[in-house]
């Protein structure tokens, strides 16, 4: 399964999957510059150093066989075209949220819906960020009751692996049913069978 991580700008992406990549996560990180200041809003991420110019990649084999690729995508708007070339062939969407700046997840999610994918909603528990409870934020983020909700923290590995585990689950929940295989005695005799 080809999944996108997305959020906003500083929203813990790239700390997500280098917690969950069972290899070494390719990530484009850059250094931020005086430059890119006035461009990136850095308010409430005092700490913010570097930044993902293109894509983080990493891969998780879940029980059963089912191997997650997760490819993180920048969170600024000045990347949105190379948001879609990544999201092409994703099957669904992990949207990091940041109660510090939960405004800024409603862009990212449109994006999401506009791609038609299934997504779930993980708020990612910074320590100075204010908490809320799961219908609360269910409530300010608009989301629809199907979409799963869920909190964590993108450094610890089981609370990143619950929210990616929601996603899957609802990503399979949302795939079509498969066609029952064709059994001769059941045919409809009207359909003429083909050579």
């Amino acid at each position: 399964m080809k999944l996108v991580v997305a959020g906003p700008f500083g929203v813990g992406k790239t700390t997500l999957i280098r917690t969950l990549s069972e290899i070494a996560t390719l990530h484009t990180e850059e250094a931020m510059t005086e430059t890119g200041r006035p461009v990136d809003d850095l308010a409430g991420l005092p700490e913010k150093a570097t930044t993902t110019v293109a894509v983080d990649f990493g891969r998780l084999t879940l029980p059963g066989n089912v191997v997650l690729y997760m490819f993180g995508t920048p969170g600024q708007r000045r990347f949105f075209p190379l948001w879609q070339d990544i999201a092409r062939g994703a099957v669904g969407a992990l949207v990091l949220a940041d109660t510090r700046r939960l405004a800024d997840s409603f862009e990212i999610m449109d994006m999401v819906e506009e791609q038609g994918l299934p997504y779930a909603v993980a708020v990612n528990r910074f320590p100075d960020a204010p908490e809320h409870a799961v219908e609360v934020l269910r409530t300010h983020l608009d989301l629809h009751a199907a979409t799963p909700l869920l909190l964590c923290d993108a450094r610890e590995r089981d609370s990143s692996l619950d929210a990616l585990i929601a996603l899957a689950e609802h990503v399979l929940d949302a795939l079509p049913a498969a066609p029952a295989t064709s059994d001769p005695a059941t045919a409809d005799p009207a359909t003429p069978e083909q050579p």
